[in-house]
């Protein structure tokens, strides 16, 4: 098992290293690029790119603001912004949409990339779901290639453990891709263990300390493993290695997932036009500042490419009680606790997809059992999502994670932001 970890990220390395120069020698020859294909705002190492949609009452995404009505800021601190983007995504309603009014003093020029420019990749987070819900996931993406992707998109079905379809038009063959999809959940928690400790109780006892998630394993190693009650040094270190456990296992989750998450971000970025990424997962965990570097690469790479990420939650609409076949034999205080864990898990599980909907334009479905009508929303995506830069060049560099926050100077609108970013430390100032 150990050894086919390891070789997980190298398979998905060559698998995706194939799968894209055979994509960009293809859709080049037929697909002459025009000027404007993809926007572009310049953006330096100084800079940090934020996407933004913003809504009317009605829920329709607007593209008639201009740069002086939005505000942008940095750890609550108001930012100049230094760069500003229109961009008008494929509309695939009939007549189109009105052009956005010139209202700038400096406007840039809203940029349209043809229908045939536009790039689709279903990925299937086959690491973390379950049977149950990827056969419905399977279902639903099934049935939406047929009525809702566009015959001028290049489309691609790929999971997290090495299927690839190839970049194509055929959808017979992201047919096949699709049906042939198959859990592979070497990283998920099936709750056998003694003590039964998952990632997110592990992660509370090893990077938290939270005295409390200790004792709950201390008592269940006790109950499980028949010890007597004498032997609180043998359960407590019984509890430590499968709190280490968990959290090693849940790391290498989270390490695969956006790794290769942000290979196919920064691959799909050489293709010319306008990127779609459609996630289906049920969510993975991603504490700590090595999540939050990974997630802000992921979203920088992503703002700097024309590219959304979606995301649709496969469990659907989902309960977090603990079944009869989950509880476990553990103590009154490690059974206290099973079930607010759990939906503790749970719901930390979900904001990775949320974040990176959010901080691309994208959209996030969830709590909704109509996995087909949801697929297809995320295929339109909003019509019109602005591009704000603002530079760090007089900002320290210390590593931490900062927050952001955007407002429009209208009222009556809604708005979908990059939550933060993670500032990196120059490789000088790092030993």
């Amino acid at each position: 098992m150990r050894s086919s970890v390891r070789l997980l990220p190298a398979i998905f390395q060559t698998c995706l290293t194939l799968f894209f120069s055979l994509s960009l020698a293809a859709p080049q020859q037929q697909q002459p690029l025009t000027p404007n294909a993809s926007p572009v705002i310049r953006s330096s190492v100084n800079e940090v790119l934020v996407p933004v949609v913003v809504r009317n009452a009605q829920g329709h995404a607007v593209g008639d603001l201009t740069k002086d009505e939005f505000q942008v800021f940095d750890d609550g601190k108001q930012q100049v912004i230094t760069g500003f983007l229109v961009v008008k995504r494929v509309s695939e309603t009939p007549g189109g949409a009105p052009p956005i009014p010139n209202r700038d003093t400096n406007p840039v020029a809203p940029q349209t990339p043809s229908p045939a420019q536009r790039f689709v990749v279903f990925l299937f987070d086959d690491l973390n779901l379950s049977a149950d819900d990827l056969m419905k996931a399977q279902k639903a993406a099934s049935k939406i290639l047929e009525s809702s992707l566009p015959v001028s998109d290049m489309a691609a079905v790929l999971s997290m453990s090495g299927t690839n379809s190839g970049m194509t038009r055929d959808h017979a063959k992201l047919q096949k891709a699709i049906l042939n999809l198959k859990v592979n959940n070497i990283y998920r928690h099936e709750g056998r263990d003694c003590p039964n400790v998952d990632y997110y109780q592990g992660d509370l006892i090893v990077d938290k300390n939270d005295p409390q998630a200790l004792e709950a394993a201390v008592d269940d190693a006790i109950t499980c493993a028949n010890l007597d009650p004498s032997r609180i040094k043998v359960a407590t270190q019984m509890a430590q290695q499968a709190a280490q456990r968990a959290v090693a296992m849940g790391q290498q989750d989270f390490r695969t997932n956006l790794g290769f998450l942000r290979t196919v971000v920064s691959k799909m970025g050489a293709l010319p036009g306008q990127h779609v990424l459609i996630l289906v997962s049920p969510g993975f965990l991603t504490p700590g500042t090595e999540a939050m570097a990974l997630k802000s690469q992921i979203l920088d790479i992503a703002a700097q490419a024309n590219l959304t990420i979606s995301a649709v939650d496969a469990r659907g609409l989902y309960t977090t009680n603990v079944e009869a076949s989950q509880q476990g034999a553990g103590s009154s205080l490690a059974a206290r606790l099973q079930s607010p864990y759990r939906q503790a898990s749970m719901t930390s599980s979900e904001m990775v997809m949320a974040e990176l909907a959010d901080g691309t334009g994208g959209t996030y479905f969830h709590n909704n059992n109509n996995l087909e009508a949801g697929l297809s929303n995320l295929l339109a995506g909003p019509e019109y999502l602005y591009l704000l830069a603002f530079s760090t060049a007089n900002m320290k560099s210390n590593g931490a994670y900062h927050n952001l926050k955007v407002k429009v100077n209208q009222d009556g609108l809604t708005l979908q932001a990059r939550r933060g970013y993670f500032a990196l430390e120059p490789e000088k100032n790092k030993k």
